[in-house]
């Protein structure tokens, strides 16, 4: 994020720095990402660390409310560190745990703290589209990573999340003035010219998920997001980032997001014996856009500020909009 946190005193963080074994010497913000708050520590002895903060408010994917949603972070960061550790998946960017093994810090009522190791590379960025032999390259990493014995504590996740149920509630507020901030009436008017094929796209994955659980497929352990965003390219090949949407789900929940198409996934085939379902491809990447609706309509209808960020979240909300309109 480019804004630092609401009601956040930095200073928490020199001393939950502690609670891992860490001793900074330099704490400076990163305005990275989207969606989760950085900062980069350096120790004692001079070397890199990376500090994300989630805002446990906005992790609904992790669970209803600050309570569920740390549990459920917590779970998720548990996965990634045995993934790593007992599983040996040297691409996993896990946490650090601390002292007493858990694998993040509680802040306070909202925030919570984990750690991760300075790892040096390139990053790439939403949106950016790689080339086949890149492609494969992590189609290879996720086709390990599907084939691993999921952990005990893997969160569960539904095809069919909460965010769906948030656009219906924002369809049927059209009526009245939205008033939460900037943005707010702009997003109603925005979304009331899109009503009618937002409605049939939610109609469509109603359909789809109909269609994709009566077949049974089994599940694996998926990151959720494996995006290049999420990609840092070194000089050992890809790493990958942001575990906090770990869980299991069907393949495909990861392979929607490398191409629609499962010809260009054949590396994947080759490598499992499983051709991705083009019908469960193309009900994971609705899902994506609907979640984006329902995340950027949750945030405009409530209280905000005209910032970098919520400026992000309109863009943002504006291209997934135009995106449902298109063609399916």
């Amino acid at each position: 994020m480019q804004n630092r946190p609401e009601n956040f005193d930095e200073t928490r963080l020199w001393d939950a720095a502690g609670e891992f074994g860490i001793s900074p010497s330099a704490v400076s913000y990163a305005p990275v990402g989207f969606g989760d708050h950085h900062w980069q520590l350096t120790d004692d002895d001079g070397r890199p660390w990376f500090a994300t903060v989630f805002d446990l408010d906005h992790k609904e994917h992790c669970g209803q409310g600050a309570a569920a949603a740390l549990d459920g972070l917590r779970r998720a960061m548990d996965t990634a560190l045995t993934l790593r550790e007992r599983d040996g998946l040297r691409f996993v960017v896990a946490p650090v745990p601390t002292k007493d093994g858990s694998p993040l810090v509680p802040l306070d009522a909202r925030y919570a703290l984990a750690l991760f190791p300075h790892v040096p590379g390139r990053s790439g960025r939403f949106g950016q589209r790689l080339t086949d032999a890149e492609r494969d390259q992590v189609l290879e990493l996720l086709a390990k990573l599907h084939g691993r014995t999921p952990p005990q504590s893997t969160p569960a996740t539904a095809v069919e999340p909460t965010g769906p149920h948030d656009i219906r509630a924002a369809l049927d507020d059209l009526g009245g003035t939205w008033s939460g901030g900037a943005f707010a009436e702009p997003a109603r008017q925005l979304l009331a010219e899109h009503a009618a094929k937002v409605r049939a796209r939610r109609a469509e994955f109603d359909a789809l998920t109909e269609e994709v659980r009566g077949r049974g497929a089994p599940l694996v352990v998926t990151h959720g997001e494996p995006h290049p965003g999420n990609l840092i390219l070194g000089e050992d090949g890809y790493r990958l980032v942001d575990w906090d949407t770990v869980g299991l789900a069907l393949p495909e929940r990861d392979l929607s997001l490398l191409s629609a198409e499962p010809a260009e996934l054949a590396r994947y085939t080759e490598l499992t014996g499983r051709t991705p379902d083009a019908a469960a491809l193309a009900l994971y990447r609705l899902r994506w856009s609907l979640l984006d609706i329902a995340e950027f309509t949750r945030w405009f209808r409530g209280a905000h500020d005209r910032t970098e960020d919520t400026g992000t979240a309109w863009l943002g909300f504006t291209e997934t909009l135009d995106r449902l309109a298109r063609p399916a």
